[in-house]
């Protein structure tokens, strides 16, 4: 070997670690860190099964909606078959080991398991890939179809981005990270879902309070809802790192819940399907028909009843007119008898009255003739009056 070749292969102490620290790198490069993104899991008491159902469920979902995964030895692969010959062997093994060194000995895969720092809970890295919408549409899925596709996993949680999880330093990401959704002009209504675990720093009243009111001042049309809001602010603390990301619908799919998801309960709205739409148009149909009908039997029976209505009254009018003309009738003849009757009792009692008057007038008469003797007065010698004993 030449002295350039043995310098290079010289190497100073710091390039060697101890199986301590070469022990805390590995497990470093396994663990929740910040600046990530991928989904948080939570599963009951399994996380190796938990981590295979969570591989196969997002592969499955995955390749529908990017294609299938494509590694980067295949497209490497690819473009040297073009010219095979042009190549010898350690040129090829001098790439392989360039491309292993600048991706510092890891392989980019689009999911990666690693471990979140609590118990119960498993952290999926992705990558390339939008979190958000990938859990949206299996979620989606499973809500239609009610078919449950997972025994261990409870929820599922995209991961947006990741900061430390301290107060100051969660409020200063939050500021740049919620502009797309709740900064001028845009606005919806919201709910803050905080959740911390392995960690003390953080208390949840006080967080929620702090968000709102940074949410509020970025537009002040945005309002709080807790039973419909349009959008959720999910915040999950594991440890020293803090989690976030920003979900639709998260009350119609119970929290992202998998196994709640797809329980079909009396009073939930499910999805109408194919079926169900015809025959809603038929019974709407039937029903328009049927009232067309009761409307039109009412009119028949309303004009109907007016025109008896109608009849009758006619009949009940001239009914009401003969009787007046007969009782007029009546009360002329008996005025006219009674007419008749007072006139005679008027001269009779005429008549009764001149006799009664000359029987009086005679009667005075007689009495002014006759005196009698008792009646005689007699007078004295002065002219006075004397009573006879």
């Amino acid at each position: 070997m030449s002295a350039e070749q043995n310098e290079s292969r010289k190497r100073g102490k710091k390039y060697y670690l101890t199986p301590q620290q070469h022990a805390k790198r590995l497990r470093a490069s396994k663990e929740l860190a910040v600046g990530m993104q991928g989904i948080l899991i939570t599963c009951n008491m399994n996380q190796d099964k938990c981590t295979a159902e969570a591989f196969d469920l997002l592969g499955e979902y995955a390749d529908k909606i990017y294609g299938p995964e494509k590694f980067e030895e295949d497209l490497q692969g690819g473009n040297g078959e073009e010219n095979p010959q042009e190549e010898d062997v350690e040129d090829a093994l001098k790439k392989e080991v360039a491309h292993l060194r600048a991706a510092d000995g890891v392989l980019e895969r689009r999911f990666q398991a690693l471990e979140s720092g609590a118990n119960n809970v498993v952290f999926i890295r992705t990558h390339n890939l939008e979190t958000d919408r990938l859990v949206h549409h299996i979620l989606s899925d499973l809500h239609s179809t009610k078919k449950n596709k997972t025994r261990v996993i409870l929820r599922m949680l995209p991961v947006s981005g990741t900061c430390y999880a301290f107060p100051d330093e969660i409020m200063k990401y939050l500021n740049t990270f919620l502009e797309p959704w709740f900064k001028m002009p845009n606005y919806a209504t919201y709910q803050v879902a905080f959740k911390a675990r392995n960690n003390s720093y953080n208390k949840r009243d006080d967080m929620i309070k702090a968000v709102a009111g940074l949410v509020g001042k970025m537009n002040p049309r945005n309002r709080v809802n807790l039973t419909h809001p349009d959008l959720t602010i999910i915040l999950e603390v594991i440890r020293t790192v803090c989690c976030v990301s920003v979900v639709r619908e998260y009350k119609r799919y119970k929290k992202y819940n998998l196994q709640e998801v797809v329980k079909t309960e009396g009073g939930e709205d499910e999805p109408p399907s194919k079926a169900d739409d015809d025959e809603k148009e038929a019974g709407k149909k039937r029903e328009g028909g049927e009232k067309e009908a009761a409307v039109n039997q009412e009119g028949d029976e309303e004009e109907a009843a007016k025109k008896k209505e109608g009849g009758e009254m006619e009949v009940t009018t001239e009914q009401e007119s003969g009787e007046k003309e007969k009782e007029a009738t009546t009360e002329g003849g008996e005025k006219e008898v009674v007419d008749d009757v007072e006139g005679c009792t008027t001269t009779r009692e005429a008549e009764s009255t001149e006799e009664e008057g000359a029987s009086a007038s005679d009667t005075a008469a007689a009495s002014s003739d006759e005196k009698p003797p008792e009646e005689e007065a007699v007078k004295d010698e002065n002219g006075i009056k004397v009573e006879g004993e």
